[in-house]
């Protein structure tokens, strides 16, 4: 018996009336974001898909998605492949869908601006063409960034839904073309589209090129005296840091609401990464000073100084709140990386 869309066979109505499972299709199942959002839906009864991008070294596509690997079903997939997009959804016919896929690094992005643009934006657009020629009605969450405001700021010092947008690199450009294609499919073809302006949000999982990652790992390593130095850029940028796990929670809320609409969310307190860096290396009993030295290198082109978001509207509308703050969140990734990588002695997350 085939699957349709609401009120008909397998639709999400259809499932709910009888205590069915709704099923989930998220791209980019294997970073950070995606395999904490995959766990907490398989954690609510969903049947979730996956789509990986095929790559040479299979072996480590899949490293974040251990836990539950047995239990997701994933197709190989691109973004800036409509056919196999197509492919997926036909097979998959998801009741919601949870587009996290991109080219994601900020300052790469300069290294690889057209890359990006077409991975990024054009991508996002397949998508959305994929879902509306195959199962228009199904709830898409498209990842938006705090990257798209550049140095936008209101008269408060807060960045909101409704800020200007002025991105400052080839990321938050790609980022402010999709915003404004998802606006445009749920306005035009009624499709049910929100975007999650999500700011910074990190993890044990993040990748080890970004700063927070970066900078954990690299005082465990100094600490364990497998290194001497850290290098970084610029110690003054602020940003607002979440968790991961509060953030892909707050996604899922966006498409459990009757209407589509686009949301801020952020933590409302920013910290400069010379703040990250001096909790990290007091948490390890070391002076910073002594350790870090700051490389041009590392400097984007142009210079996003400060993100500090409002989340007023997602949290008085959908009932969002974060359970971590600045400080759990970096005892977690330290307490991670020096029991996972260098473990001799047990990292005491009480200190």
């Amino acid at each position: 018996m085939s699957k349709i869309i609401d009120g008909k066979v397998g639709g999400e109505l259809w499932r709910r009336e009888r205590g069915l499972q709704k099923t989930a299709l998220i791209t980019g199942i294997n970073g950070q974001d995606g395999s904490y959002l995959a766990e907490f839906l398989l954690e609510k009864g969903y049947e979730v898909h996956g789509i990986l991008k095929r790559n040479s070294v299979a072996e480590n596509q899949t490293a974040r998605l251990d836990s539950v690997f047995d239990r997701l079903h994933l197709h190989y997939g691109d973004l800036n492949d409509l056919s196999s997009l197509i492919s997926v959804l036909q097979n998959v016919n998801p009741d919601e869908i949870y587009n996290l896929a991109a080219q994601s690094h900020v300052r790469i992005s300069f290294d690889m601006p057209i890359y990006t643009a077409a991975t990024t934006g054009l991508g996002v657009l397949n998508v959305f063409e994929a879902c509306r020629l195959i199962c228009p009605e199904a709830k898409i969450y498209q990842a938006s960034s705090s990257e798209m405001f550049g140095n936008s700021i209101d008269d408060d010092g807060f960045q909101r839904e409704t800020t200007p947008m002025m991105p400052v690199s080839p990321y938050g450009c790609a980022k402010v073309f999709a915003y404004n294609i998802a606006r445009n499919y749920r306005n035009s073809y009624n499709m049910f589209i929100s975007n999650g302006i999500l700011f910074n949000h990190e993890s044990p999982r993040r990748g080890s090129n970004f700063v927070t990652s970066k900078i954990v790992k690299g005082a465990v390593a100094i600490k364990k005296g497998k290194q001497k130095y850290l290098s970084l850029g610029n110690l003054n940028a602020t940003r607002d840091w979440g968790h991961a796990k509060d953030y892909v929670k707050a996604m899922w809320m966006m498409l459990q609401q009757e209407t589509p609409d686009d949301f801020v969310c952020s933590t409302g307190v920013s910290h400069s990464v010379r703040d990250c860096v001096q909790y990290v290396f007091n948490q390890l009993d070391l002076d910073f000073s002594e350790h870090v030295k700051v490389d041009p290198k590392y400097f984007r082109p142009e210079e996003l100084t400060d993100l500090k978001g409002d989340s007023t509207k997602l949290r008085t509308q959908l009932g969002w709140t974060p359970d971590y703050t600045f400080e759990t969140l970096l005892n977690e990734m330290i307490e991670h990386e020096y029991t996972d990588s260098y473990a001799d002695v047990p990292y005491d997350v009480t200190r």
